[in-house]
């Protein structure tokens, strides 16, 4: 599930929003009244229930081999994303949906790279929600590996100090860091 060019996505377990008003997200460190919205290459970030603690690793240009090796593996796909256990049932059970919105009044936020799309106005979907489906079966599709980890810290460690790119979301909803003996 991918936007369609000048279109921008949101994902929700709500099925019955009709306009996206902006609001100031409360774990969000915008400080704007902003509606939020993800690009195609974002999208995948979000085939999660919505408060799914992940943490992510792509190669990007100046990745090493060995962190690539190390990180991702040799699984397949130059991407990773990892959840914990206690988060799989409710991963393969959520219905997800996703809101078609017009992209023209969006704008890139984050840097170096973006991370995310805001609009400062009121934007009504292009249709009604549609349900995403089997979030396994997309990241299997999109070449994506999912890892189902015991805690996510270690994994974030690894992955935060890497040459490769990362994104974590929801990580205050993981299980707190494993203590060292």
């Amino acid at each position: 599930m991918r936007p369609r060019p000048g279109e921008m996505l949101h994902f929700s377990e709500d099925p019955t929003i009709t306009l996206f008003r902006p609001h100031i997200a409360a774990t969000a460190r915008h400080p704007d009244a902003v509606v939020w919205g993800v690009d195609a290459a974002q999208a995948p970030d979000y085939w999660f229930p919505r408060q799914c603690p992940r943490a992510m690793a792509w190669a990007v240009p100046g990745s090493t081999e060995t962190d690539e090796e190390r990180i991702i593996g040799p699984g397949g796909g130059r991407r990773v994303h990892a959840i914990e256990y206690g988060w799989m049932e409710r991963f393969l059970g959520v219905e997800l949906f996703a809101y078609r919105l017009p992209a023209e009044s969006f704008r890139p936020i984050g840097d170096p790279v973006p991370h995310a799309h805001v609009s400062g106005q009121t934007v009504e979907p292009l249709g009604p929600a549609e349900p995403v489906g089997d979030l396994l079966r997309l990241h299997q599709d999109a070449g994506i590996q999912l890892r189902v980890l015991d805690n996510l810290w270690n994994f974030w460690d690894a992955v935060t100090s890497s040459t490769l790119g990362y994104g974590g979301i929801r990580l205050r909803n993981a299980l707190p860091r494993p203590t060292r003996p």
